[in-house]
């Protein structure tokens, strides 16, 4: 097994911008890029995890991220960005935990968080999808 190095960047606060709380402002990195499609909180069968718990749907949603990470050859210290779409911003707390055991606070990728009006099917509470960049 190849040992990692570090490739990415992490640029929080960029000159005449407010310090970022929960994620980095910039992040750059070089190699190949893995974009990961929006993961909603299904396990391996098509069952819906967590029907009403934001928590429990943002636990299965990293789990499933961190699986597609890993068969592209990735690992969650490659996120350079993640989109999480939320059908309340309530959930974000939620999502902030659920993102915690994954990411610690001095990797943390650019992201957005954007509330929408509905996802695919009216049980999912939340959305997450990632970029990633592997070392070349």
């Amino acid at each position: 097994m190849m040992a990692r190095m570090t490739h990415l960047t992490r640029i929080p606060a960029p000159d005449g911008v407010a310090p970022a709380a929960q994620y980095a402002h910039v992040v750059t990195g070089a190699g190949r890029l893995v974009a990961v499609s929006g993961q909603l909180a299904l396990d391996e069968d098509g069952t819906l995890v967590g029907e009403g718990d934001a928590g429990a749907q943002a636990r299965q949603v990293f789990e499933n991220l961190r699986r597609c990470l890993a068969a592209a050859g990735a690992t969650f210290d490659d996120v350079v960005k993640l989109t999480y779409f939320v059908t309340d911003m309530a959930h974000l707390p939620a999502v902030r935990a659920a993102r915690a055991a994954h990411l610690p606070d001095d990797r943390l990728p650019a992201s957005s968080a954007v509330q929408v009006a509905a996802l695919v099917r009216p049980e999912f509470l939340l959305e997450v999808e990632a970029l990633a960049v592997v070392a070349a």
